[in-house]
């Protein structure tokens, strides 16, 4: 019954999907560097794999930065066709790679705006482990995270409102726009794994990487309320870097 009128309400208030989450906020800008700063001295002259590369943006701006080579790696194959092509067209084809699987280890794992969605986010961090060299660096950022006034993605059609209102409802006026017969958060395009700084923590702490730095980056305006208390409802971007220990000789 609750879920219904939830409906109802939705469908009064948000007529048509939202503008939020549309990446608005980097058009004309560097995604890669405003999320990892400093990122172009991590990757001159190494082999480089953006693990969720998507449309691979930033295995293009990688590869333009100075990176030996660029592995873009991700499970959609559209996307990978889309990287490719765009790839090509800013000449950098030859040292830039779409894969759905990887090989041979690499230097360095980039993570951007992926972490919120994989299905199985401890699996992801082993299989970084495994193909990142000894001594290699993980960095990873992504945001918002669940408790964040729009950590819904689409479905926060105003702040907090997938904590607000039923998955349910949320589903069901999801369903007016997308045909993909999703039936919770978890199965929508792109998938919603409810990522907490908590979880993400947790995650962290059973993985074998070594954790060189975590920081937690505030909603600007709210920032001098950002705290050990506030910080899963007024955190902006989750940033870590993550090191795998070298071998030891024997």
């Amino acid at each position: 019954m609750m879920a219904a009128l939830e409906y109802r309400f939705l469908r009064l208030i948000a007529p048509r999907l939202p503008a939020t989450m549309g990446g608005e906020a980097y058009a004309g800008k560097s995604k890669l560097r405003i999320l990892l700063p400093g990122i172009e001295a991590e990757i001159k002259d190494r082999v480089v794999l953006d693990f969720g590369c998507g449309p691979g943006a930033e295995v293009k701006e990688m590869a333009l930065l100075g990176a030996k080579r660029v592995i873009g790696l991700d499970i959609s194959e559209r996307w990978l066709h889309f990287a490719q092509e765009q790839a090509e067209k800013a000449g950098v084809a030859a040292k830039c790679e779409f894969v759905t699987s990887v090989a041979n280890p690499v230097e360095v794992i980039v993570s951007i705006d992926s972490f919120e969605h994989f299905a199985e986010p401890d699996a992801v961090l082993r299989t970084m482990y495994s193909v990142v060299a000894p001594g290699g660096r993980v960095f990873v950022s992504f945001g918002p995270t669940w408790y964040h006034p729009l950590g819904g993605h689409l479905f926060s059609v105003f702040p907090w409102a997938h904590i607000l209102l039923r998955e349910q409802a949320l589903i069901r006026w999801r369903a007016q726009f997308k045909t993909d017969g999703a039936r919770k958060f978890g199965e929508v395009e792109g998938g919603l794994n409810q990522m907490t700084i908590r979880r993400f923590e947790e995650i962290l702490k059973r993985s074998p990487f070594v954790v060189e730095q975590l920081e937690l980056v505030p909603i600007r305006r709210l920032k001098p309320l950002h705290n050990r208390v506030t910080r899963e409802f007024l955190t902006a971007i989750v940033r870590c870097r993550l090191r795998k220990p070298l071998a030891r000789a024997t």
